[in-house]
């Protein structure tokens, strides 16, 4: 099987066999993390350009390190250093970068669709690295991945996400990339940051603002990241969403034995999750930053053109 997509940009329109695709083809890049050595020529000579219109450490290090790590150039371009700040459009920064002839743009944005926006007008794959509050197609496949290694397959696991469901990018991919595997889904949180309209992402949601009901038979639990911000305005105080939905090891032990616990990043210790939780044998955090180099190195080695037998697997 060979990639049938030029972009990704989004995990909706992905089947099963696409996703699939994109994990196995992750595991080689798994490998090499483990390797005292890990440069590859695999992409020498390939440039990325990485196009952060919004604020990022962990997602823009762990791309940079992917291409760092296949052997290619970067070009680096984040918009609180650009002429996006003096007033330049979108379309004529990405035009600008793309008379540069980078092999493939990552970008993330604000915006919900800005990449789609941009692929339609270039000929240049792009990769999106989280665009508004539509999805975060990388974290997706990561997470999936580090579930997958953990338990040994996908097919009909229950999930519980909890948090922010509304504003959370994460949440959708995580729905689309798990949903494609037969995963029941229960999404948890206040009711107004659970809108009905989630309901119809896949067969089966279901919506729960008990934090209770919506751990008993969980075996994978995604806590996501809170905006505090949003817990100043008039709904929920800081003090009150702690109470009902930080993740404690009390809590944790309703859900089933051994149940895995995921969190986006960056974590906040004390509000999203109990530190104790967070550092605990159940937690994959760190196996989820390791892993979102693995997946990132697998996307641009297939979307940048790397060669088979300079250093890196195949596409065949």
């Amino acid at each position: 099987m060979t990639l049938r997509f030029r972009h990704l940009l989004a995990l909706e329109p992905l089947l099963r066999e696409d996703i699939a695709f994109l994990l196995d083809q992750s595991k080689p890049f798994q490998e090499i993390q483990r390797n005292p050595l890990k440069k590859l020529a695999t992409l020498r000579g390939k440039t990325v350009a990485l196009l952060f219109f919004e604020s990022s450490t962990r997602t823009r290090i762990s791309f940079s390190t992917a291409a760092a790590r296949l052997g290619a150039d970067t070009m680096n371009l984040q918009a609180e250093a650009s002429s996006v700040k003096k007033g330049e459009s979108l379309l004529d920064t990405v035009r600008t970068l793309d008379a540069m002839k980078p092999d493939v743009i990552v970008m993330r944005h604000s915006a919900s669709g800005a990449p789609q926006f941009v692929a339609e007008r270039l000929k240049i794959p792009v990769i999106n690295a989280g665009d508004g509050v539509h999805e975060h197609p990388t974290q997706g496949l990561l997470d999936a991945l580090t579930i997958r290694d953990r338990i040994g397959h996908l097919d009909g696991l229950n999930v519980t996400i909890i948090g922010d469901i509304q504003h959370s990018r994460v949440a959708r991919s995580d729905i689309y990339a798990l949903a494609r595997f037969g995963c029941r889904i229960t999404l948890c949180g206040p009711a107004m940051w659970l809108p009905r309209e989630c309901e119809q992402m896949a067969p089966g949601i279901r919506l729960v603002p008990r934090i209770e009901e919506a751990l008993r038979d969980a075996q994978v639990l995604i806590v996501l990241r809170v905006q505090t911000e949003r817990l100043l305005e008039p709904g929920l105080p800081l003090d009150e969403y702690i109470r009902l939905y930080q993740m404690t090891p009390g809590r944790l032990a309703q859900a089933q034995p051994g149940a895995l616990l995921l969190h986006p990043g960056p974590m906040i210790r004390g509000l999203e999750i109990d530190p104790a939780v967070a550092d605990g044998p159940q937690s994959c955090i760190l196996e989820q930053v390791t892993n979102g180099v693995a997946v990132r190195m697998a996307l641009l080695y297939l979307m940048a053109g790397g060669t088979p037998g300079s250093g890196g697997p195949g596409t065949d």
